[in-house]
């Protein structure tokens, strides 16, 4: 048996690593299933963290606090497929992202405040619902 080194490549070129190929995920898909399906863990199941996806399914995205956190680091781009390859699209799509979640945010929080008010409005001074009630 010989026990002789590698050779090298004909002509004396020597073999450079092969670079790791982009993720296959995008930044979009993985914003919007962190956004709207975040909850159930669709985002970490997208990303192929299938461990970490199953126990954010069964918090129910850690009762909302872990959803909030993949979503922050969604729209900072730190956020990583399983092997550990940032997201390719992220500076391309950045702003747009930042702009939907904040005016989706922002339309939740009216539409909690105007909720509010209708709830404290007594059926007397305005009644929600008159064509419900049979009148």
């Amino acid at each position: 048996m010989s026990t002789n080194p590698p050779t090298a490549p004909a002509y004396g070129v020597p073999v450079a690593p092969q670079p790791t190929p982009p993720p296959e995920r995008s930044f979009i898909a993985t914003w919007m299933f962190s956004w709207l399906l975040g909850f159930l863990g669709v985002d970490r199941f997208y990303l192929g963290k299938v461990g970490t996806g199953v126990l954010k399914l069964l918090t129910l995205g850690g009762l909302g606090i872990w959803w909030l956190i993949d979503l922050i680091l969604t729209l900072a781009g730190v956020q990583r497929d399983k092997d550990g390859r940032l997201l390719p699209d992220f500076e391309q799509h950045k702003m747009i992202a930042w702009i939907i979640t904040a005016a989706g945010f922002g339309l939740w929080i009216l539409t909690m405040a105007i909720s509010r008010v209708f709830t404290y409005v007594p059926e007397q001074v305005w009644p929600m619902m008159p064509w419900w009630q049979g009148q």
